[in-house]
């Protein structure tokens, strides 16, 4: 299986990576956790140069590229051989972010995102996505509040720094995506407690292994 959590800036999908660790775990299965932009060696300095703020004039264009870049590296070193092995991977974000993020809110456009994202990457999707839904203003506010604390680093804010006008971008852009393929893509309220969010995950990952066992797949 190959999950994917995706959602706003502040939204707690590195807290719920841990609880979809917890029940893959609990369900007795192998899995590796990674995470886009950084899942492999070239990909973390990738990742230093995408979300440094001081990467301030970097064109939307090269941005797009380098997160391919990032992807193609991941997808054939780290998740098809895993997946191949037989395990389980859950990413921190995949390409849904980069149609949101590039596609929409950079507005370059969702048919060049697809394109270079079928030619590069021929098309591979997650078998579900995982979508924390909260409003950016309070996302930005956790994400802020985890930087000052010193939980977050400041070295990774180039897209915290972007004007509330993007995130809203970001936020309506994957809800879109979310009403485009219901099937793969599952809306999470993330404005609940650890324990709310938690439980919600939980069933929807229950619910899926139920129909990934019978089919062997889902589509979206």
């Amino acid at each position: 299986m190959f999950i994917t959590l995706e959602g706003i800036e502040g939204s707690g999908k590195t807290t719920q990576m841990k609880n979809v660790a917890r029940w893959l775990e609990a369900k007795g299965l192998e899995f590796v956790l990674t995470r886009e932009p950084g899942g492999t060696r070239i990909g973390k300095a990738i990742r230093r140069l995408l979300l440094d703020p001081a990467s301030i004039d970097l064109d939307p264009l090269a941005e797009l590229l380098l997160y391919n870049a990032d992807r193609v590296q991941h997808i054939r070193t780290v998740i098809k051989p895993h997946l191949a092995d037989g395990k389980s991977v859950v990413c921190d974000r995949f390409f849904d972010a980069t149609l949101v993020y590039q596609g929409m809110a950079r507005k370059l456009g969702t048919g060049l995102v697809n394109k270079i994202h079928q030619l590069v990457c021929d098309g591979f999707q997650p078998d579900l996505t995982l979508l924390l839904d909260l409003d950016p203003l309070k996302g930005l506010e956790r994400t802020w509040q985890q930087v000052d604390s010193g939980k977050r680093s400041q070295a990774e804010t180039r897209f915290e720094n972007e004007k509330l006008e993007f995130h809203r971008r970001v936020r309506a852009g994957y809800l879109q995506l979310a009403e485009m393929y219901p099937r793969r893509i599952k809306v999470i309220d993330a404005s609940g407690s650890l324990v709310q969010v938690a439980r919600k995950l939980e069933k929807i990952l229950d619910e899926f292994l139920e129909g990934f066992n019978k089919n062997g797949h889902q589509s979206s």
